[in-house]
């Protein structure tokens, strides 16, 4: 909870609520997206035909497939989402989510520079699904 300028009462109001990701194919999304999010600490949420959520503390993530798509794949290069950035906990846990990725339909970014291809200062894995999207992970 964020500070409310006006009253110094405590406030959700700016923070993220919820983030809903358009995927092409909910069976990946589930395999990917699902293992990512269990794996940081969020729950499973809701669960519809076209979809799924899952919650950690007040934000969630939905991923859906919208009978609405009218494309088939995410260019995170193209104008528009780049990519989501997620607190990954320590040194060992952010290596142990690189190491399972794999299995889960992630694959390493810029590997030539990991984990430092933020910067010498800034500890992270940036992995990208089989539909595109990318996620960065970053030790605290």
């Amino acid at each position: 909870m964020m500070p409310d300028v006006a009253t110094g009462e405590e406030t959700s109001r700016g923070l993220l609520h919820h983030v809903e990701l358009w995927v092409p194919d909910l069976g990946r999304a589930e395999r990917s997206w699902g293992w990512l999010l269990t794996r940081l600490g969020a729950v499973a949420y809701q669960s519809w035909e076209h979809g799924r959520s899952w919650r950690a503390g007040d934000v969630y993530v939905v991923v859906e497939q919208s009978p609405a798509l009218t494309g088939d794949r995410h260019e995170r290069r193209a104008p528009g989402l780049n990519h989501l950035a997620f607190h990954a906990g320590t040194t060992q846990e952010l290596d142990a989510l690189v190491a399972e990725a794999p299995a889960h339909g992630w694959r390493l970014l810029f590997a030539d520079r990991h984990p430092f291809a933020g910067g010498p200062d800034h500890r992270a894995a940036y992995l990208e699904d089989d539909d595109g999207y990318e996620v960065e992970l970053v030790a605290g």
